[in-house]
């Protein structure tokens, strides 16, 4: 046997350090280790402190205060590959933080960023992504982001296999469209395609989002044009009837809601029967409130459009939203009555509702428990009967009045404004104003003309104005004790409730009786004060003055010194002397009881035979 030989070691370089590991459990020294000039450490570093961000915002709070962004942001373009990677994942996590991004907001890390988009390496995508996403919920970032082109990158990284690259551009896109500068740079820049296709995705947060990013961006009508040039129509129509897709429906319906603005768009989706597949979906058994609620929302928005309000009544659109307006649930009974409302522009809509079971229903929901519910029944109402009187005599039939004056005492003031303005649409009608009156409507005033709204105060007004048309009705407005509050609105600082008030002063000033009323509750001083301002006279008040004057004769002898030729003086005329501006002028019973004074004597005309 040969000898064993001895191995040898290999003694180690004099200058060579040896190699030393080192297991550390604080986090300043691991910031620290960010300075290193060795590739390894600073991998090591980078990825302990991407975990330690990730698990909580408490922690990243801890490592902005020990300044750990200013070597992230010089590590995130390192030539290492491996070091670039982990800096990326620890730098877009950290943005997750408030305070980490006002802190970024001073520096060039956006523009970093942007620079990071498209790179080879998919993990520095989506956390460069998942970055611009956190900073874009910022305003001032967002103009970084802009005046950086960082809006092209993103929209490219749409096609990226990678659903979290994906998920991270179109939260970022999402974000920035929220502003409208950003909406028609995604139409130029060609995002509308690949946002469509991002609805085939797997993941329902990625098409949650890039349906809200369209809905966003739809609101521009070039690019309404966009999607329907490339087919997005019928895309977002069967997306509607793919059940799988419930939860994202009314995102889906936010898009076409938009959509069907557009008259073209409208036809378009009429001529492919996706229109008839849209009420269909709104109305069949089982739908989601909340879609039948958007559905209606998009009727109400589409109708707006003469051209379009003609294609929905061609559909019958008017029964899809009678069905709706006798649902159980209130937001979207709320929403189908908004929509009759907005859709009673069109006459042969307004018409066939008239025709159809939808006053009755609507009429059937002013007793509802929810005050919006009866808001917006009154609302439609008062839309349908504007200039339309079968629709007035349907809620005479459908003994609506009732409900109607009921309603004027309700706390709500839009319940009331509309309850006004559907009688006022009524009064039009002889008989039906007739009618009305005989159920009360003069007393059913008094209330509401003592509100502190400036709505309910405006429209009351003119709703007296509209019923006080005779002796019968004046006389119940000085029983009920309509005048005082009516001459108390003349006083308003808001120029509509005044003028409505004038107008309605103007016509309870028709007979001597109301006049003298309104005269001994100082309307005449009022309205004296009225018309010597340039800024509160109006046509009306002017008028209801004159018209004032000319019911009480002895008040205008002594305001103006002079009679009209149409004037004619009868028995109880006095004259009480010439009156200086703004004196209040006393009533003949008033008169009488002051004590005889040194004054010149009140003459009084009395050709009737005193009564043994």
């Amino acid at each position: 046997m040969g000898k064993k030989m001895k191995k040898e070691v290999e003694t180690p370089a004099k200058d060579v350090f040896d190699p030393l590991t080192i297991e550390s459990k604080k986090t300043g020294t691991v910031v620290l280790m960010l300075k290193s000039n060795e590739d390894e450490v600073l991998m090591k570093a980078c990825e302990a402190i991407y975990r330690f961000a990730d698990k909580c915002d408490d922690n990243k709070s801890i490592l902005l205060e020990l300044g750990v962004m200013e070597q992230l942001i010089k590590l995130i373009n390192h030539e290492e590959k491996t070091v670039k990677r982990y800096a990326c994942m620890a730098f877009g996590v950290m943005a997750g933080h408030p305070d980490v991004r006002r802190y970024l907001r001073k520096t060039d890390s956006i523009t970093a960023a942007i620079q990071l988009l498209g790179d080879e390496d998919d993990v520095c995508n989506e956390f460069s992504s998942l970055f611009l996403s956190h900073m874009s919920t910022d305003f001032s970032s967002k103009l970084s982001i802009g005046k950086a082109d960082g809006l092209e990158p993103l929209i490219n990284l749409l096609a990226s296999p990678d659903p979290d690259v994906q998920k991270n551009s179109v939260q970022a896109i999402c974000n920035l469209v929220q502003d409208f500068q950003s909406r028609s740079a995604v139409r130029e820049l060609g995002g509308i395609p690949l946002l469509l296709e991002l609805l085939k995705s797997e993941y329902s947060v990625i098409q949650e989002l890039a349906l809200n990013t369209l809905c966003a961006v739809t609101q521009d009508g070039e690019s309404r044009m966009v999607l329907r040039e490339h087919e997005g129509l019928e895309q977002l129509v069967n997306f509607l009837g793919n059940k799988e897709y419930d939860d994202l429906h009314v995102h889906c319906l936010g898009v076409l809601s938009n959509c069907l603005e557009d008259t073209d768009s409208l036809d378009e989706v009429r001529s492919t029967g996706g229109l008839e597949k849209l009420l269909g979906f709104a109305t069949e058994p089982g739908a989601s409130p909340q879609v039948q609620a958007h559905t209606a929302h998009a009727i109400a928005r589409a109708s707006k459009n003469v051209e379009n309000g003609k294609i929905l009544h061609e559909q019958e659109v008017e029964k899809t939203l009678i069905a709706m307006s006798g649902s159980e649930n209130d937001t979207v009974r709320i929403a189908a009555c908004h929509a009759i409302a907005t859709f009673a522009d069109n006459l042969a809509a307004k018409d066939t509702f008239g025709k159809s079971e939808g006053i009755p229903l609507l009429i059937h929901l002013l007793t509802a428990e929810n005050p919006l519910v009866r808001e917006a029944a009154t609302l439609a109402l008062a839309n349908l009967t504007l200039n339309n009187t079968n629709n007035c005599n349907e809620i005479v039939i459908s003994t609506g009045v009732e409900q109607l004056l009921s309603s004027l005492q309700n706390s709500k003031e839009g319940i009331v404004v509309n309850a006004a303005a559907c009688l006022i649409n009524m009064s039009q009608d002889v008989v039906i104003r007739t009618d009305i009156f005989k159920k009360g409507i003069i007393a059913s005033l008094t209330e509401p003309l003592k509100s502190s709204s400036p709505r309910v105060q405006s429209k009351i007004a003119q709703t007296v104005a509209a019923y006080v048309i005779g002796a019968d009705s004046r006389a119940e407005m000085r029983a009920h004790g309509g005048l005082e509050p009516l001459i108390q609105l003349l006083l308003s600082n808001d120029n509509e409730v005044r003028r409505n008030a004038s107008w309605a002063v103007l016509a309870c000033s028709a007979d001597p009786p109301t006049a003298a009323a309104i005269a001994k509750l100082g309307g005449l001083e009022i309205l004296q004060q009225i018309n010597d301002s340039e800024q509160r006279c109006s046509n009306y008040s002017i008028a209801a003055f004159e018209k004032l004057l000319d019911s009480n004769l002895p008040a205008k002898y002594s305001l103006t010194g002079r009679l009209a030729f149409h004037n004619i003086v009868s028995d109880g005329f006095y004259d009480s002397g010439q009156l200086r501006p703004n004196s209040k002028f006393y009533s003949l019973e008033e008169l009488s009881k002051q004590e005889i004074n040194q004054r010149r004597p009140i003459l009084l005309v009395n050709c009737k035979v005193s009564d043994p």
